[in-house]
Parts: C-alpha cells; sequence; structure tokens
C-alpha cells in the first residue's frame, strides 16, 4: 500500500474543496457594494423602530434574492463535489448541500414576504405604542 500517495490525494482534494468555498465570501462581499445608491440611502443606526425596521425591510427586499441564488449556486457546487468523492465524504457534502438549499429557500421566503412582515410589525407597534400612551 501506497500511504503517502493516499494522503496527498486527501490533502489535493481538501485543496479543491477550499478553494471553491473560499470565493463564494468574496463574490457575496462584492454583491454587496452593487447598488451604491440603495446602500447610501440606507441608515445605519436609527433610534425610531419604524424607521429602523422600514431600512431592514428594504435590505431584505434588495439583497435577499441575490443572497438566495448566491445560497442555491453553493448548494450546487456542493452536491457536485460530493459526486467526486468516496461515499463517507459524499454523505457530509449532500448533507451540507441539503442544509444550504433550507437556507436559500428560507431566506427567499423571507425576502418576499418582507413587505408583509414590515407591514405587520409597524401595524403592531404603532397600536401598542398608541394604547400605551
Amino acid at each position: 500500500m501506497n500511504y503517502k500517495g493516499i494522503s496527498e490525494a486527501k490533502e489535493k482534494k481538501k485543496d479543491m474543496l477550499g478553494k471553491a468555498v473560499s470565493r463564494v465570501p468574496i463574490l457575496l462581499l462584492l454583491s454587496l457594494f452593487v447598488e451604491k445608491s440603495f446602500a447610501a440611502s440606507v441608515p445605519v443606526l436609527s433610534f425610531d423602530i419604524i424607521a429602523t425596521l422600514t431600512s431592514v425591510q428594504n435590505l431584505l427586499a434588495h439583497i435577499g434574492p441575490l443572497l438566495s441564488a448566491v445560497l442555491f449556486i453553493t448548494a450546487g457546487i456542493f452536491f457536485a463535489l460530493g459526486q467526486l468523492f468516496p461515499t463517507y465524504k459524499r454523505a457530509s457534502l449532500h448533507a451540507t448541500a441539503s442544509d444550504i438549499l433550507v437556507g436559500a429557500i428560507v431566506v427567499a421566503v423571507l425576502s418576499v414576504a418582507s413587505n408583509g412582515l414590515a407591514l405587520a410589525s409597524t401595524h403592531l407597534l404603532v397600536n401598542s405604542s398608541n394604547s400605551i400612551v
């Protein structure tokens, strides 16, 4: 048995996986600066809860679909990489791909529902603040 060759092959596979995973955050960070006009209009810190909720809703509406698409692509990459490895590693990569896919679906649903959630929470806050006073 050539144990040195096996360990070198394992290191090479880990290096390939690391390169693929390390590129995703870079692409995500670059995509955040695509809409500079939107980023300039979002208040950084506001003491008004309604303005803060509105800014979070706008942020989700603009970045959510992009993040969801990146997560779908990442899940596909993990699934495809799983096909190249032995069964024990394939199971791990397919489980990771499934988890990322669920995250992509949750982000997509939240970004679609962000308008309704922001409206409902704004009404709730306005009604609760009116009843307290």
